[in-house]
């Protein structure tokens, strides 16, 4: 029986690019010498009756950066966090209750910079064993999972814009169902997407 996620880890020896949120905004002017922040995020992928499927969250809509967004577990690196890989980890423990022990890092995709100044790196990890799913309180509102076909599909995606700071952006979307998943976990998606189907 061949491994479901065969494409998955052979998409890993392609090299590609880092990403950021401005691919698609070439008219953005960054500012010279920013300081860029260093942080990780889980990309958990789960079986589901031999099905690969991606663990997201929905951001609680409070929170004062990227409220009620879909992201994948993490956050910023810690003094505490060996690197980036820990940092993800440690975060989707805290965020989802995934204990770091349960889950094969396969590995890592091309940093991600956003706009809010971070150099995330996604980490791609195959969940061991069934977990009890706790999302953090007052920080995440929702955590579900989508199909891997499904949001590294090409033709899942769109690019839409909106208004940002007086000026148009534009970035990609691939939702599913009721979630509106777009910005840097969509970008993320959208990389994952390009090396799986060279």
């Amino acid at each position: 029986m061949s491994d479901p996620l065969a494409s998955l880890l052979a998409s890993l020896e392609r090299e590609t690019g880092a990403s950021s949120d401005f691919d698609l905004n070439p008219d953005v002017v960054l500012p010279e010498g920013r300081k860029l922040r260093p942080a990780g995020v889980l990309v958990p992928i789960e079986m589901r009756a031999n099905v690969p499927h991606v663990i997201l969250t929905k951001r609680a809509s409070h929170l004062k950066h990227h409220p009620g967004q879909i992201a994948f577990p993490g956050g910023k690196q810690d003094e505490s966090d060996v690197d980036v890989v820990a940092a993800a980890l440690r975060e989707a423990r805290e965020e989802i209750g995934l204990p770091e022990n349960n889950v094969e890092v396969l590995g890592t995709l091309p940093f991600h910079e956003t706009v809010t100044s971070f150099t995330v790196t996604p980490v791609l990890g195959r969940v061991r064993d069934a977990f009890d799913i706790i999302p953090e309180p007052g920080e995440v509102d929702e955590v579900f999972s989508v199909p891997l076909a499904h949001v590294t599909n090409p033709a899942q995606f769109s690019v839409q814009s909106r208004r940002w700071m007086g000026q148009k952006r534009s970035y990609f979307t691939v939702p599913f169902g009721p979630y509106y998943i777009w910005g840097a976990t969509a970008r993320i998606l959208r990389g994952l997407a390009e090396r799986m189907n060279p």
